[in-house]
């Protein structure tokens, strides 16, 4: 081989090179993996590591997650998951501690009556409607009210949630919401729109979540998912 030859066979080699290291293909071959691929999943080594893999499928926690961070006036590190995907016949309340990685509890909860019977499959938030309404809220203060010790809601999803307040949704608990009343009546009771606990249990989780963590509420709706002003990619971070 030639001078020439050398020279031409050198240039090769290292255009390959570079090629490689800009992870673009080239014409014959395979790129390297993108720097990216490499990099850990946070949200699923959370989901794995806090212990609720197995309650709620890993794309529900993805997106209860990625509100979460997009909230920048919580404050707690406290994240609060219903899954309204699931019978109202099972635990679907969870209580996440964050800063330590952990499932604090787990819970039955009720649903609207407006939304359905044993699955609750719509949603308003509509004043009068008597249904549960999805997406992201913020705790804010406990007090005691007609239901005993409660926990108000700031809805923070315009058009979704956000008329919570004012249609007095709250977290409390509630006589109907019991594995007793499942065994009478085949399903757990039902609210006017609140996210109702087992009595023995709601003053303790209304103790840990109240006055700032994040609580999302989540159902198999791509409408919601559509209209979110926190899960849109379109959107900058959430504006609370």
């Amino acid at each position: 081989m030639g001078i020439h030859g050398i020279l031409l066979a050198v240039s090769a080699i290292a255009g390959s090179l570079l090629l490689c290291a800009s992870g673009r293909v080239p014409a014959s071959g395979t790129a390297a993996p993108a720097a990216e691929t490499a990099v850990p999943d946070r949200h699923r080594t959370l989901y794995e590591t806090v212990g609720i893999a197995g309650e709620v499928p890993f794309a529900v926690f993805d997106a209860a997650l990625t509100g979460y961070e997009r909230i920048r006036s919580r404050k707690k590190d406290i994240l609060v998951l219903v899954d309204y995907s699931k019978p109202s016949t099972e635990e679907r309340f969870y209580v996440i501690d964050l800063r330590n990685r952990r499932l604090v509890c787990k819970s039955l909860v009720a649903h609207g009556r407006g939304s359905g019977d044993t699955y609750a499959t719509s949603f308003s938030n509509t004043p009068g409607s008597h249904q549960s309404s999805l997406g992201f809220y913020l705790t804010l203060n406990a007090y005691q009210g007609r239901n005993g010790y409660s926990l108000r809601l700031d809805g923070l999803e315009r058009g979704i949630n956000d008329k919570a307040y004012e249609r007095a949704i709250v977290i409390h608990g509630a006589d109907y919401c019991a594995a007793s009343f499942i065994e009478t009546a085949g399903r757990l009771g039902r609210s006017f729109g609140c996210p109702s606990l087992p009595k023995e249990v709601s003053d303790g989780i209304i103790d840990t979540i109240k006055e700032g963590a994040v609580l999302f509420i989540y159902a198999d709706d791509a409408e919601y998912r559509l209209k979110s002003p926190i899960l849109s990619p379109a959107e900058p971070l959430a504006m609370k």
